[in-house]
């Protein structure tokens, strides 16, 4: 199959025998917790989880919704990711190698991260921290990031990751918000070649409002010179490097908070979205063994994330640590110092396992296919999708060229507020169907609604995603506001129905096909069209390597469909047989004969680059500001904030109408 063939077309991928003999994830766990859901979760938190006192009730319901897990239970988050994996003899197995951007490498083991934990404990209890006291962490991707994460975790004090792309006014909102008493930052990281600084982005948010922050804990990455405040600011080697290195690990009860996660609201300040101890690391230990199906003393597991995000909290420190599992922390972006890097890291080390983002796939699809073919990447056995729907066209990009056509794809949905994966594919298990979620993992109960609130099972009608039953690892409330959280999630279809705000359909073998957040779900003339379908259909054209499609005001139809494209690099030679709207039509037919003619687009913009934020995800809402041509809301998230110029100015000379 030529990548130029890779299409729509209804192809499915049957589980391989041979996989499905060692896989961790079986049939038989569907029924299981089909038949007991309380007894299976149970025996997951035993199965996977030490505790230091046994749990006597395994959910309270009763204050729906909030819920209670493992109640009576007793447990240590970093007992459980490092302690216990030295004490049972693998001390020596590797942890994480870490690679920094400017290439250098270090190898940290069990018993190495133990030591290293102990003393940040330490370090952080002999600066006055104690149990339930928030931490502010604002890190680039380096083995102290997860180092700072297991101390909090250890000693009680809940933390708050800011990821550190994020601005100076958006770290102090989080700051105030939860109220933190110390801040563990670095000088700065490394991005595309450059030292990137963060300390003076502290600085700024501590100093321009009221503040809880005693201490300010630096570590040295790039040695650039930083202002420093003698009364506040600490090197993070002055504490840590003479600290003891054994520390008792003491239980906390299974609710005691673990951390704070803020994600934005729609409107209004960011929701602190906050996890709890036991439900939250038997999720997500769970999830990672049956979902990525990693088998520890083989795997070379790799989750591409920022721990700045949940996925980084799942299942680059909390999952794959309490599985015992090896892993590669890479610190810099795909591209520096080439194209093919993340390619090399994987041969290098012999990834196994790769996690990431359909923008990343995406990316790599516009460079084209001759970049990863330069590399072996036959020690690949498992991929994974998360952060959005994949469109099917890349998936069978990323099975065949990266994959190599034998590696199962886990297309994985869940969000910050499911703490861990809840609907996906089992590899050895699922027959895969490229660009859908498919199933809830076992023990995990969906179902998708209309507009009255009524369960649905009728293919391809869409509808609203919700959640019926409590899961472990769901939060437990906004943080300092339990008001709000009943409003954002537990109000749109009556208190019995979590409502994840995404749109979904089921197609004709009740796989479940998610469309993005409800309000990417346009109405055009009376019928609901999924901003994610149109975009995947843009991208199954061959030109197409990317594309963002938003819903603008329109007078005749209530909306209009707006799109956004890249074209593909290999496909420059075709450029100069079309011109700019002899391509526009033809991607316009194109949808409307993938999808039909409603779903033509009134206006395709050729762009050169899209609004992504450093995690990769595409900031719509600054595309429907140019669609609807308003001014141009906050930028401060954009990895890159001058491409809305570029857009802006681009739209100005006159967008493609069809």
């Amino acid at each position: 199959m030529s990548e130029e063939s890779l299409s729509h077309d209804h192809h499915t991928f049957p589980a391989d025998p041979a996989f499905a003999a060692q896989a961790n994830g079986t049939a038989e766990m569907y029924a299981a917790a089909e038949a007991d859901p309380e007894g299976f979760w149970a025996a997951q938190a035993r199965e996977r989880i030490t505790w230091a006192k046994d749990f006597e009730t395994t959910l309270d319901w009763s204050g729906a919704p909030f819920a209670k897990w493992f109640i009576g239970g007793e447990l240590n988050a970093a007992y459980n990711c490092v302690d216990r994996h030295v004490e049972n003899g693998n001390g020596d197995r590797v942890a994480i190698h870490f690679e920094g951007e400017p290439g250098d490498t270090r190898t940290v083991t069990y018993a190495d991260l133990h030591r290293e934990v102990c003393k940040a404990a330490n370090a952080l209890e002999s600066l006055g921290l104690g149990k339930g006291d928030t931490v502010a962490i604002y890190l680039p991707m380096i083995p102290e990031a997860v180092v700072a994460m297991l101390a909090c975790a250890r000693i009680g004090a809940p933390h708050s990751v800011v990821f550190g792309g994020f601005s100076a006014e958006a770290l102090n909102t989080r700051i105030n918000d939860a109220q933190c008493k110390l801040v563990i930052t670095a000088d700065g990281g490394y991005r595309r070649g450059n030292p990137s600084a963060l300390k003076p982005a502290v600085d700024a948010a501590l100093d321009h409002a009221q503040t809880t922050v005693e201490k300010v804990v630096v570590i040295r990455r790039t040695g650039q010179d930083v202002a420093w405040n003698d009364s506040r600011d600490v090197w993070w080697d002055d504490v840590v490097a003479p600290a003891a290195e054994t520390h008792e690990a003491v239980a906390h009860d299974s609710e005691h908070p673990l951390f704070i996660l803020y994600t934005s609201g729609t409107t209004g300040k960011p929701k602190g979205i906050f996890h709890t101890t036991g439900g939250y690391l038997t999720q997500a230990a769970y999830t990672n063994a049956i979902v990525h199906d990693v088998h520890p003393e083989t795997d070379l597991y790799w989750c591409t994330a920022d721990i700045g995000w949940v996925t980084g909290h799942s299942y680059i420190v909390y999952g794959p640590l309490a599985n015992g599992a090896t892993q590669l922390l890479y610190e810099g972006t795909p591209d520096t110092p080439h194209q093919g890097r993340w390619w090399e890291l994987i041969q290098k080390y012999g990834v196994t396992i790769l996690y990431t983002a359909p923008t990343a796939v995406r990316t790599f699809m516009k460079w084209g296919h001759d970049i990863p073919e330069k590399f072996d990447l036959s020690s690949l056995r498992v991929l994974g999708s998360v952060g959005e729907p994949i469109n099917p066209e890349a998936w069978l990009w990323y099975r065949k060229y990266i994959g190599g056509d034998r590696c199962p794809i886990v297309d994985t949905w869940w969000q910050t507020e499911t703490g861990a994966i809840m609907i996906s594919p089992l590899p050895g298990v699922t027959t895969l169907e490229p660009g859908s979620a498919q199933k809830p993992i076992p023990g995990v109960n969906a179902q998708i609604l209309d507009d009255e609130g009524k369960p649905f099972t009728e293919a391809e009608r869409v509808g609203y995603l919700v959640l019926t039953k409590p899961w472990p690892s769901m939060l437990r409330g906004i943080w300092g506001d339990p008001e709000r959280y009943r409003q954002t999630y537990w109000s749109r279809f009556g208190p019995e129905y979590y409502f994840a705000g995404d749109g979904a359909k089921y197609d004709k073998d009740g796989n479940i096909w998610l469309l993005g957040r409800v309000d990417d779900v346009m109405n055009v003339s009376g019928h609901r069209m999924s901003t994610a379908e149109i975009e995947s259909a843009l991208v199954s054209h061959p030109r197409v390597a990317e594309a963002a499609v938003v819903g603008a005001s329109d007078e005749m139809t209530g909306q209009a469909i707006v799109a956004f494209v890249i074209l593909r690099m290999d496909h420059d030679d075709e450029a100069e047989h079309l011109d700019g709207d002899a391509l526009v039509k033809e991607l316009r037919n194109h949808v409307a004969k993938e999808i039909g003619p409603i779903a033509k687009p009134r206006t395709i913009m050729v762009v050169s680059e899209l609004p992504k934020t450093r995690s990769g995800k595409i900031m719509r809402r600054l595309l429907k500001d140019v669609a609807e041509g308003r001014e141009i809301g906050d930028v401060t998230t954009l990895a890159d904030s001058s491409v809305m110029n570029l857009i802006k100015d681009g739209l100005g000379a006159g967008g493609d109408e069809g």
